[in-house]
Formats: C-alpha cells, structure tokens, sequence
C-alpha cells in the first residue's frame, strides 16, 4: 500500500512542505515565459530539490525547451494530484557544476542522456523559486479524493484552502 502523506493545510504552508511536496513528486510541469509574451510548458523530471524549496534539472542543450529557457529567466513550476495543487514561482539558470551533475546522476537520466554524466548534449539547470501558492484538501489523496467526491454528491462546498509563501 503506498505511503500516505498528510496535506499541509493551506494556511500553514511552510517552505519545508513545498520542498517536501517537491520531493515526494518526479515529475513536474515546467513553464517559461519566453521573449514574446508566450508560456511554454515542458513536463520535466526532478533530479533534486534543496531545502529552501530550489530544483535541479537535467535539460538537452539542443531542444526547444533550453531555447525557451535561455530567452528568459522566469518559471513557474506546478504539480497536480488528487486533493492539492502547487504552483511555485521562480527564475531558472543553466549551471556549469560537473560535481553537483555526478550527485544529482541517477538511472532515469541516463535515458535521455546515454553517455553519462558527462554527455554534451547534459545541460544543468537550477529554479530558485521566490514564492509557491498550494491549494489542498486536509487528509492527503485518498482523503482529498473522499472528500471532493462527497461534496458533488451532496452539493456542498468542498473543503480545502489556498495560501501563497515567500521561499
């Protein structure tokens, strides 16, 4: 049975529970605000996530989603599942730090780049985030889950709550 986490209530967010919510989840949608006013959304796998809620990445130095991050700087990263949503807000450089890409190396990368660590196409890529705002249901997913469920069925509101934190 899979572990199941508690949802932090919305009015108590911390940096510590948008880092853990980073942490618990591997996959992500990173959108860039590229030079014309267009957001350009890439699914991304997370390689590591510090304790002030900052992510790495590992992104192909020769695709449409390092072009869109390199013609600007700003980033929202967000996560959906049953019961809670997160939106975190931030600005995104490339990194040259062949140690930090060896500790943040692991199997799954080597699938989209197969000649290691030290691949060319291996770019690092750092979100400092300034600001995350959670939504979500007390109890965590299955809970969540429960919870919207009896609210359409009884046609009442459904419990849960926003917050924004500075990071």
């Amino acid at each position: 049975m899979e572990n199941e986490q508690k949802t932090p209530d919305a009015k108590d967010l911390t940096p510590g529970d948008v880092a853990a919510k980073l942490r618990d989840t591997s996959v992500v949608m990173l959108t860039t605000a590229v030079g014309d006013g267009k957001l350009v959304s890439h699914p991304m796998t997370i390689q590591g996530v510090t304790d002030e809620a900052d992510v790495w990445f590992f992104v192909g130095r020769r695709g449409d989603q390092a072009r869109a991050l390199n013609s600007g700087s700003a980033v929202n990263i967000s996560i959906s599942e049953a019961g809670s949503w997160l939106s975190v807000a931030g600005h995104a450089e490339f990194v040259e730090d062949a140690a930090t890409v060896r500790e943040l190396w692991n199997d799954s990368a080597e699938g989209y780049f197969p000649q290691g660590p030290d691949d060319p196409d291996l770019a690092l890529l750092r979100v400092t985030t300034d600001s995350a705002q959670f939504w979500g249901l007390p109890g965590g997913r299955i809970a969540g889950a429960a919870q919207m469920v009896r609210a359409m069925v009884t046609k009442e509101r459904a419990p849960g709550g926003t917050d924004t934190t500075e990071l």
